[in-house]
């Protein structure tokens, strides 16, 4: 194949816009708010809200940095530029560690769905949606683009029409096995908190997770045809689709069916259906959410990839990685990305009661690294380029203080996941990864200090 050196700027206003919505609504919403649901009650309505407020002050730093600087194709460009040369190479890894993980959820999910209709193992669909994933993505961006489109839109139809239906329940009192479906729903069995506390404050591992990808938009800045339109555009309407796709799915849901109702194990988008009685909705949801993962897959192999060719570009990975196929398309990177992820179809194989929650739980933690190198380096630019801030064209609000408010928020979580029995080995075991890439970025900045020096000698 021939080399190529640039990526193509193939991806239009529509395109950034669904890939904005993919990367807001995926497995975390459709599979994992069973999970969450079980552990909150009603309030999970509440945890979404909270967490989707601190992340639209994360893209709101995210947009004005990447916008600051034409030459800013990701966040490890300014994190380098901001924070330092360490903090580029390890969160450029930790991203792609990031959505290895993710898409490993994604393909166990994938398994999980189709054991609605097959009696199947999880990991053979996993496997053959992965290998699928990867013959599209090898052709052009825009074909990636197109597949977004269409992904998201199929989301958004579907959470439009479960909305509009379950209205309609609500309006004509619509009969279920429990009663009927009304917004008392929310508080006649056990309140809005009815595990207290301590079951909200441990939803948030789950959560955090649903909104990975959200940044999406900002990896994309680089194959967009217009940034300057298409990012600001894109980052604005995510608290319109926060309100709209979560909080108004879930109270929907919640109004329907009674929580605790809700097996954690099953998406609640199909058991709502199924409860009521509609089987043939149920399974159409199931399909949609089917295509949901596999849209969620198809991000993190094009996210992956063109993290693996960024950090090439800036000598922190394989040369290899930054040769393009001649689509524009960084075919070694996706090549050894699916490779990686494959392991998440070993993972259901080897244990599939518990891969979906290990993979999700050190993705959560990951992301929260990558969103808090956002924040920081869009303190250490708001201190040290005063200038730009000023005449910034898309200037974050109430920075820096939001910032440091959103980074204590981030770390109160990693404290919960340290206390819950269910996350504190995942939480305990994702540090090894951060050691190992730092000693790698010491070998690595010795290694090129020697052959300086060599050369300066010859």
């Amino acid at each position: 194949m021939a080399e190529q050196h640039e990526l193509k700027r193939d991806l239009k206003n529509r395109h950034v816009q669904l890939i904005a919505i993919g990367g807001t609504i995926g497995t975390g919403l459709f599979l994992g708010s069973g999970k969450a649901i079980s552990l909150a009650g009603p309030s999970i309505i509440l945890a979404y809200l909270i967490v989707g407020i601190a992340l639209f002050f994360v893209m709101r730093a995210l947009g004005e940095l990447l916008l600051s600087n034409a030459g800013y194709q990701s966040f490890t460009d300014f994190a380098a530029d901001y924070i330092g040369p360490w903090a580029g190479y390890v969160t450029g890894w930790t991203y792609w560690f990031c959505w290895i993980m993710t898409a490993m959820a994604d393909i166990i999910a994938v398994g999980m769905y189709t054991q609605y209709w097959f009696d199947i193992p999880q990991w053979i669909p996993a496997l053959l949606i992965l290998i699928l994933l990867l013959g599209l993505n090898l052709l052009t961006v825009k074909l990636f683009g197109e597949l977004e489109f269409w992904f998201a839109l199929i989301k958004v139809i579907t959470i439009l029409a479960l909305i509009a239906i379950g209205i309609f329940m609500l309006i004509i009192g619509f009969k279920t096995d429990s009663g009927s479906a009304t917004v008392s729903n929310l508080v006649n069995y056990g309140g809005l908190f009815p595990n207290g506390l301590s079951g909200f404050l441990l939803s948030f591992q789950m959560v955090v997770f649903a909104f990975v990808g959200v940044e999406l938009v900002g990896v994309s800045a680089a194959e967009t045809s217009n940034p300057k339109r298409n990012i600001p555009s894109a980052i604005n309407k995510i608290p319109l689709r926060i309100l709209f796709f979560y909080v108004g799915a879930l109270f929907i849901i919640l109004s329907i069916n009674p929580w605790e109702q809700l097996t954690p194990s099953s998406s609640p988008f199909v058991q709502v259906f199924s409860l009521v009685g509609i089987p043939v909705a149920a399974g159409l949801i199931n399909f949609v959410v089917l295509t949901s993962a596999a849209s969620a897959g198809n991000s993190g192999l094009f996210s992956t990839s063109r993290m693996l060719y960024n950090l090439s570009n800036h000598d922190q990975g394989p040369k290899g990685f930054s040769k393009l196929n001649k689509n524009h398309v960084p075919s070694n990177g996706l090549f050894v990305s699916t490779i990686v992820i494959s392991v998440g179809a070993l993972l259901s194989k080897l244990l599939p009661g518990q891969a979906f929650n290990i993979v999700t739980t050190i993705s959560a933690i990951c992301f929260i690294w990558v969103w808090s190198i956002i924040l920081i380096s869009h303190i250490r630019y708001t201190k040290t380029r005063p200038d730009l801030h000023k005449k910034s064209i898309f200037k974050a609000p109430l920075t820096p203080f939001i910032n440091y408010v959103v980074l204590a928020f981030f770390a109160g979580i990693l404290l919960i996941m340290l206390v819950a029995e269910e996350t504190r080995a995942a939480l305990l075991l994702t540090p090894v990864w951060f050691v190992i890439l730092f000693v790698l970025y010491r070998f690595r900045k010795r290694r090129v200090v020697h052959h300086e020096l060599n050369t300066v000698e010859r």
